[in-house]
């Protein structure tokens, strides 16, 4: 089974920022596709970027495409999220996610991912 453990979240002023790392552990994640989600307080969970553990087909919702990165370590099996230019709508508890890619598969939804980390929270101050 395998386990994703987030970390990285904290207190950031607005404009700054930070990088989440998602640490996986278990089988190997070469037929999973990588995610990472936010929830605000109140909120439904909102979908960020994809990537492919192997590689490639990288996605970014169009609201944060421009302020975020994803990408893998594959050495020490680390997911990144790199994200610029912080707002105060930002803050939210973020989430990193795995699914198994399989044809027809949409990344974006929450339900294509099957295992999830328990989230890190992300604060950013006005």
């Amino acid at each position: 089974q395998v386990q994703l453990v987030e970390s990285g979240g904290g207190l950031v002023q607005s404009g700054g920022s930070l990088r989440l790392s998602c640490a996986a552990s278990g089988p190997p994640l070469d037929a999973y596709v990588m995610g990472w989600f936010r929830q605000a307080s109140g909120k439904e969970r909102e979908f960020l970027g994809s990537i492919a553990w192997s590689g490639g087909l990288s996605y970014y919702t169009d609201s944060v495409k421009d302020r975020i990165a994803i990408s893998t370590d594959n050495t020490r099996n680390i997911l990144h999220l790199q994200m610029n230019s912080l707002k105060p709508d930002d803050t939210a508890t973020y989430y990193c996610a795995a699914g198994r890619l399989f044809g027809g598969a949409v990344t974006t939804q929450t339900s294509f991912y099957r295992l999830w980390g328990q989230g890190t929270q992300v604060t950013v101050s006005s």
